[in-house]
């Protein structure tokens, strides 16, 4: 598996039902955002990206503001612990539902945490090095399988002890895009869910500061 993701979604609605109307990016709003969060950052525009490259270099960041769903893309998002996410992130939902999403293929990591009203509801974060670093709040129904066995990291008959989790972070990665945004990157792909390349999001590049430049 190749997918990376460190995004977060701001949604009045259900992010799947937008995402899937092909909804019209609003630029204007997407700038605005991108200033509001990173009031210290100095941007200059670069070509639209797209939602199947959320997971832009540090140098980088990623808005797209739709009708009831803004989309934010930043390295700053990849923590391990989806608790401790920079209370400005949570407080710009102002009463959205609130979602992050993580993951990151050369290290079998996957995080994500969902908020209602400010309030942490869910959060996750684990990879097999690391272990589980974070399981705070209910689980949602798309992680059942995973922590019943129903979707072991290794084959039945194969040595339990090969893999250091009971199931694949990326595996539940990508089914919790498809749960909670109704796409995946890789796998097996619905042709009736949104295809993430053609839903664009602006991309800002970071300036340099001018006492970096030697």
């Amino acid at each position: 598996m190749g997918a990376k993701t460190w995004l977060i979604m701001y949604a009045d609605g259900d992010p799947i039902q937008i995402l899937r109307s092909r909804p019209q990016l609003d630029r204007t709003a997407s700038a605005a955002v991108a200033a509001q969060l990173f009031p210290a950052d100095r941007f200059t525009e670069a070509p639209d990206g797209s939602l199947a490259f959320a997971c832009p270099p540090d140098n980088t960041l990623m808005v797209a503001c739709f009708p009831g769903l803004t989309i934010v893309a930043d390295g700053s998002l990849g923590i391990d612990y989806p608790s401790h996410l920079d209370r400005r992130f949570i407080d710009h939902a102002a009463g959205r539902k609130t979602y992050l999403h993580c993951m990151h293929s050369v290290v079998d990591w996957f995080a994500f945490a969902v908020w209602e009203n400010g309030q942490l509801q869910r959060a996750l974060s684990l990879s097999p090095d690391s272990g589980i670093m974070e399981d705070l709040g209910e689980r949602l129904p798309f992680e059942a399988p995973y922590w019943s066995g129903q979707r072991p990291a290794v084959d039945p008959e194969d040595d339990p002890d090969d893999y250091p989790l009971p199931f694949h972070p990326l595996e539940m990665g990508e089914d919790a895009l498809k749960a909670l945004f109704g796409y995946n990157l890789e796998g097996e792909i619905d042709l009736t869910q949104p295809d993430p390349q053609t839903i664009p999001m602006m991309v800002f590049a970071r300036k340099k500061a001018w006492w970096k430049l030697w």
